[in-house]
């Protein structure tokens, strides 16, 4: 790690080639003296603490092939000079303080691929020149000031590939200008006031993946043309002028993930041919003037996580096959006019977090099975026609902490919930009947008492049985306690309630406590995730000197067992077992508590948070570089190589995803929830599927229930590629499936995240290796896939 700043003698070194500096902390300006440099072909000094002025002796380095020096704090304008660099061919200025308008003489730059200008303070127009830009393929000027119609020639090269032009003040008719660029697979023009006739002007893109036009003033029918892009996984329309209807052959863009129409001003009834669209995650139709029935077809949708239906004119019942969102964590169907009793279907959304149902014509009683619903949150079925009485086992939903049921027919007593009782009269009202301990509603009516026929039987009869079970009670509980004290360890925290509280090295109850404390129930403000097991919330512990642990809270309690029982003491050995694993790439695991109320695990705290959530925010994923992508790889080889082959005994992970993977400041990897799915099988109670992640389960569960360690490599293999191509590689696994091994002539360049630099020579070899180890991790038959600690030893020696 450099610091300081660049020295003036830098100009010394007449022969220098490639001066890569990224990645320090040098600060100060860009030496006058480097425009000496004539011999220079590489020049990164991106991610540093640069200030000052682009030099315009910069234009001297003819032989300059890339100009990296994104991610500082550089200031001033872009000099003209910079057009004399005739054999440039990267540019990347992104990320810095730049002001004022882009120069003409850009335009000169004949053998330019990629040019990066975004997130400066760049304004005017872009010039016409840009046009001359014959061999650009990447375009990033998102997040400036520029304005005015973007120039009509800039697909005149034909090779335009990345476009990504959002957040400025950019108009006109963009998509006219684009209908050329037959190369596009990703453009991004949200945010900026252009406009134009979608139907018209929308062109055929083969390699399309993304398109966002979202925020703009686009207007006419969508384009039957999206169902002709094969590879399209974003389609963003939202908040323009669109109508008409949805096109049914969106239905043939099959590898969409994300939909989203709304605030539009769309007609007509939802397609039965959205149902072909089984990889969509996020379903986006508020806001507009839809109309009819829900198709039963949607029930296919199975990889469904959001659906936002609310403010259409949608009428009827809600299909019985909304029962298959099984994970669905986002229902909005507010402000429709749905009618008919509430689905008891919907008590299979298990992971349903937020359910809106509000201002509909729902009749009839609220469903039991809404109750199970163990990971719900926010419950509004505000303004129906809904009776009856309120179900008590809504004091069962524990997680449950807002709910409105106000301006329906309810009567009886409220709940005793957290949800409730910290109800405003608001969320309330408008039921006349309705009753509880809330200022506005009307006081609980007394119980009615019995009348007594005598003292003589209730001393005779009640006492005798109080005496009994008063003795027996203490028996059992002296039996217990002694019992406990024989069989359990210090580290084990159990009373008389069956709570259990297992965390070595701390006070279990006091930690307990203060994580219910710290997370005020949790509470879903302080929720930062969630999986097929449970939430995960953080929380800051004052008592244990403001330590952040991350607490996952299970979605169902962990029954546990009699303390005894040859069950229980192997839960508690292997939760004991994993407290005690020191490895830099494996995230730790402080203990385990379970309470009546809930049962939970608490985990270090890791402050960047998943590489899945990392891979899908594209400033979070240019921040994660080639180098630390190799690194990342790298840690979670280490980790699995640890856990199978340096424990006392192998422990497989059985879940290996870019979810699992979390990141520190630093951006190591460390491989979370080791072990969890083993524990949770323990208890029959969690333990309801196959353990895994669809898209990297091995392919031999199909046909077996036995995990071993090469499952494992199986998920490797998979998440390896996904860092390198910066999302799931589906496409690539869909299409060797029909070998038995994948193709390995796949070239590097195909698989590279396309947000990112291209990776230097070096790089390059390195990711070839990892490219080739992860394939051969890919193998359907788990013996001719190699081990963890082998990939581990490999990749150690060839990086």
């Amino acid at each position: 790690m450099f610091f300081g700043s660049l020295p003036s003698s830098i100009a010394n070194l007449t022969n220098l080639k490639f001066l890569n500096l990224h990645i320090n902390h040098l600060s100060g300006s860009i030496p006058e003296e480097i425009g000496k440099l004539k011999s220079l072909r590489l020049l990164r000094l991106s991610k540093n603490q640069l200030t000052g002025v682009l030099p315009p002796c910069i234009g001297n380095i003819s032989n300059l092939q890339r100009l990296l020096l994104g991610y500082n704090n550089i200031s001033g304008s872009i000099p003209h000079e910079i057009g004399n660099l005739k054999s440039i061919r990267y540019t990347q200025l992104g990320v810095n303080q730049l002001t004022g308008s882009v120069p003409p003489s850009l335009g000169n730059l004949s053998n330019l691929k990629f040019l990066y200008l975004h997130q400066n303070q760049l304004s005017g127009f872009i010039p016409q020149e840009i046009g001359n830009l014959f061999k650009l393929t990447k375009l990033l000027l998102y997040g400036n000031h520029f304005s005015g119609n973007f120039p009509h020639n800039i697909c005149q090269g034909g090779l335009l590939e990345y476009f990504s032009v959002r957040d400025n003040h950019f108009k006109g008719q963009i998509l006219k200008t684009l209908r050329n660029c037959t190369r596009l697979y990703r453009v991004c023009l949200e945010r900026n006031q252009f406009t134009g006739n979608i139907a018209e002007e929308f062109g055929f893109y083969r390699n399309l993946s993304l398109l966002d036009i979202s925020h703009n003033k686009f207007y006419g029918q969508i384009s039957s043309n999206f169902g002709k892009c094969p590879q399209l996984g974003t389609l963003n329309i939202f908040r323009n002028d669109i109508s008409g209807i949805i096109p049914p052959e969106i239905g043939n863009a099959i590898q969409l993930h994300k939909l989203d129409l709304s605030s539009n001003h769309l007609l007509g009834e939802i397609p039965l041919e959205l149902g072909k669209l089984t990889s969509l995650n996020k379903l986006i139709l508020n806001g507009n003037q839809l109309s009819g029935s829900v198709p039963q077809e949607l029930g296919s949708l199975t990889e469904l996580e959001y659906l936002d239906l609310s403010g259409n004119k949608f009428s009827k019942l809600i299909p019985e096959s909304t029962g298959q969102w099984l994970k669905l964590h986002y229902l909005n169907l507010r402000n429709n006019e749905f009618s008919g009793e509430i689905l008891v279907q919907l008590g299979n959304l298990v992971h349903l977090s937020e359910l809106d149902l509000s201002h509909n014509l729902f009749r009839g009683e609220i469903p039991i099975q809404i109750c199970k619903l163990e990971t719900l949150e926010i419950l509004n079925i505000s303004r129906n026609h809904l009776s009856g009485s309120l179900p008590r086992k809504f004091e069962e939903m524990h997680g449950l902490s807002s709910i409105d049921i106000s301006f329906n027919e309810f009567s009886g007593p409220i709940p005793d919930s957290k949800a409730f009782r910290n109800a405003s009269i608001e969320a309330l009202e408008g039921n006349k009947g309705l009753s509880g301990d809330v200022r506005g509603l009307q006081p609980c009516k007394p119980g009615k008492q019995v009348i007594q026929k005598g003292p003589i039987i209730f001393f005779v009869i009640v006492f005798p049985i109080l005496g009994g079970l008063l003795v027996l009670i203490v028996g059992i509980g002296m039996f217990i306690l002694i019992r406990s004290r024989r069989s359990m360890t210090d580290a084990v925290d159990d009373d008389d309630n069956g709570q259990i509280f297992l965390i070595p090295n701390f006070d279990g109850k006091i930690m307990y406590e203060d994580i219910i404390r710290a997370t005020e129930d949790f509470d879903a403000k302080y929720c930062i995730g969630r999986g097929g097991y449970g939430s995960v919330y953080k929380a800051k512990l004052p008592t244990l000197e403001n330590i952040i642990v991350a607490v996952k809270k299970l979605h169902s309690l962990y029954s546990g067992g009699d303390m005894e029982s040859d069950h229980h003491k192997e839960f508690f050995n292997e939760v004991r077992a994993l407290t005690e694993i020191r490895h830099r790439n494996i995230v730790k695991l402080y203990g385990f508590c379970r309470h009546s109320r809930c049962s939970f695990f608490i985990y270090e705290y890791l402050e960047r948070g998943s590489l899945a959530t990392v891979l899908s925010n594209e400033a979070a994923a240019e921040e994660l570089d080639w180098s630390k992508r190799v690194n990342v790889i790298k840690g979670v080889a280490h980790a699995l190589s640890y856990m199978h082959h340096d424990c006392y005994l192998p422990i497989v992970h059985r879940d290996i995803s870019s979810k699992n993977v979390l990141l520190d400041l630093e951006y190591e990897a460390h491989v979370s929830d080791f072990g969890t799915a083993k524990l949770l099988e323990l208890d029959s109670s969690n333990f309801t599927q196959l353990a895994g992640t669809c898209g990297y389960v091995a392919p031999e569960l199909a046909y077996t229930m036995k995990v071993t360690e090469k499952c494992d490599a199986y998920s490797f293999g998979v998440l390896a590629l996904e860092v390198i191509k910066g999302k799931h590689p589906g496409d690539f696994l869909s299409a060797s499936s029909s070998t038995s091994s994948p193709n390995t002539n796949i070239e590097l360049q195909d698989m590279l995240d396309p947000r990112l630099q291209s990776p230097s020579l070096d790089t390059q070899r390195k990711l070839k290796s990892i490219m080739e180890v992860a394939l051969s991790c890919l193998d359907e038959n788990p013996d001719s896939r190699p081990t963890m600690q082998n990939v581990s030893h490999l990749l150690s020696k060839l990086i």
